[in-house]
């Protein structure tokens, strides 16, 4: 400020603008909002933004990504009449508990990507089309029973070892002595020495460092179709969990594969997608440019993609009922007309893909929204455009403003009625 020829600190420069935020936040009255979040630190800590979609301006920014924190700042603005969001059960429910009088829009953006993602699920069922080698079911088989070799050793190296320290016992020898021989410590060997078999181990009681204390609070969150792994972190740690995201991982996965499995266990093997390869190169078309393919309108395509989505329609009878169903669900967005969706729906439930059915049922569940998203004009791509600003802004300090400066930053000097 000096080399400005200003008489006043940084710091009261700072604490105006501060005070500027502070008073465009009181004066707002808001009838429609977006919320979406950010990240404070990428895959680890996020914050919210909220955004009034009438005047396209921020309103506020909030430190976490929370329920309560979100539910709070709706029931201190009870003028909010319509809240857009995105498919993220979490502010689905702050809506709920915070705004119940207002209604809820989904975006269509995050509608069509969710599409985009079931469809490449389901083209991934055949092999990613990468350099990996692709094990056949005989290696498959092999892994398995490879597996099961290896847990059933480990149970008779326990037993050779359970053997070993009675027969030393039997010796003579000390429990010291049993333990410098073996390397099992001497309070081990003294509770083997107590039994004639091999100790069942036990489990542990669960507690709040195990995600299977929260295995109610996951799965619901689960069948709602909030499937991101630091998205249910976030909210687990909400609750009280204390153990780690790796640990939380290892659950998150065996019900990936259970779902895998029950998706291969599928009794319409007859729409199972086959590896096709691209006319042009021969290469095999991958699950994300083919679930591009199939999303995108035939006018907006070019000669080569359509020679792709050709080859794809011949060569998958699953390719061609998906086509159908996304060209039909794009209609349904730009008709403005919910008639069509409940049967929509119903139609996706009986293709047989399993991704393409859980897209539909968690459509189902949040149906309200849904509808809302098809019949009113409003999106979230205002509250996406700001956080592409507030990124830029956050980058320009290094990182290392709070959330005070970073409202100030975002928030206009004067927020009028």
């Amino acid at each position: 400020m000096q080399r400005l020829g200003m008489p006043v600190s940084d710091d009261t420069i700072l604490r105006q603008v501060k005070g500027d935020a502070t008073a465009a936040r009181r004066s707002s009255e808001l009838r429609v909002v977006g919320i979406d979040d950010w990240s404070w630190r990428r895959a680890t800590s996020y914050g919210t933004i909220i955004v009034d979609l009438e005047r396209r301006s921020v309103v506020d920014i909030l430190e976490d990504r929370s329920v309560v924190t979100a539910a709070r700042w709706l029931r201190d603005h009870p003028s909010v009449g319509i809240v857009s969001r995105d498919r993220c059960g979490l502010y689905a429910q702050a809506a709920r508990e915070g705004a119940p009088q207002a209604k809820q829009v989904a975006d269509r953006f995050h509608l069509v990507q969710n599409l985009r993602a079931a469809i490449e699920e389901q083209m991934s069922f055949c092999g990613r089309a990468s350099g990996r080698a692709i094990l056949s079911d005989d290696a498959i088989i092999d892994a398995a029973a490879q597996r099961r070799r290896a847990r059933l050793a480990h149970r008779q190296s326990r037993q050779e070892i359970f053997e070993r320290v009675h027969a030393f016992r039997q010796d003579g020898l000390s429990y010291t002595e049993i333990a410098r021989r073996t390397g099992y410590g001497r309070r081990s060997i003294a509770k083997w020495l107590k039994f004639k078999t091999p100790p069942d181990r036990r489990r542990a009681t669960l507690s709040p460092t195990s995600p299977w204390y929260f295995e109610n609070f996951l799965a619901q969150c689960w069948k709602d179709g909030n499937r991101i792994g630091r998205h249910l972190f976030h909210d687990v740690k909400q609750r009280g969990y204390t153990g780690s995201f790796a640990h939380l991982e290892r659950l998150l996965g065996a019900w990936r594969r259970r779902e895998r499995q029950q998706a291969n266990d599928a009794p319409h093997t007859a729409l199972r997608l086959e590896p096709v390869r691209d006319p042009e190169t021969g290469h095999a078309i991958s699950p994300v440019i083919a679930a591009a393919l199939c999303v995108k309108p035939r006018g907006l395509l070019s000669e080569r993609q359509i020679r792709k989505v050709d080859a794809l329609k011949q060569g998958s009878g699953a390719f061609v009922v998906m086509r159908r169903l996304a060209m039909r669900f794009h209609g349904i967005l730009r008709s403005k007309k919910t008639a069509a969706l409940d049967a929509w729906i119903d139609d996706a439930i009986d293709s047989g893909l399993i991704p393409i059915m859980t897209f539909a049922r968690v459509l189902r569940r949040d149906i309200d929204a849904v509808n809302n998203a098809i019949e009113l004009p409003w999106s979230n791509g205002q509250a996406e455009g700001q956080i592409n600003r507030l990124k830029t802004l956050k980058r320009a300090m290094y990182g290392r403003a709070g959330p005070e400066l970073l409202r100030a930053r975002m928030l206009p000097p004067r927020h009028a009625n």
